[in-house]
């Protein structure tokens, strides 16, 4: 039957720039909500809140540590990020090197 299918999508996610922020804030190291929620100026409430999105996209993993839970990043579901940049990317890279064509020409009017 597979997985099921999780509430956010990765895109959903990491639109928030809250959600960014705890993202890049947990990629180096496990917190509970106490101490993460030290780090923004909102209520604990909805900081919790923003790691629920982000741990129904995956995003987050959370586990039990005595009476507090701690979360950390699970870098895996940002691959589906990475792939849809790099189809995008062709189109960039073509303007780009327009531009460094433009750029380094020794024509002013070409």
């Amino acid at each position: 039957m597979g997985e099921p299918q999780a509430k956010h999508d990765v895109f959903q996610a990491i639109a928030d720039p809250t959600r960014r922020r705890l993202l890049k804030l947990l990629a180096d190291q496990e917190m509970p909500v106490t101490v993460i929620s030290g780090h923004f100026p909102m209520s604990r409430t909805a900081v919790s809140k923003h790691l629920r999105i982000l741990s129904e996209a995956g995003l987050v993993k959370e586990r039990r540590v005595g009476r507090e839970n701690r979360y950390r990043l699970d870098p895996e579901p940002l691959q589906e990020i990475k792939q849809w940049y790099a189809y995008f990317e062709r189109f960039w890279e073509n303007k780009w090197a327009a531009l460094q064509h433009f750029v380094e020409s020794d024509d002013p009017d070409q």
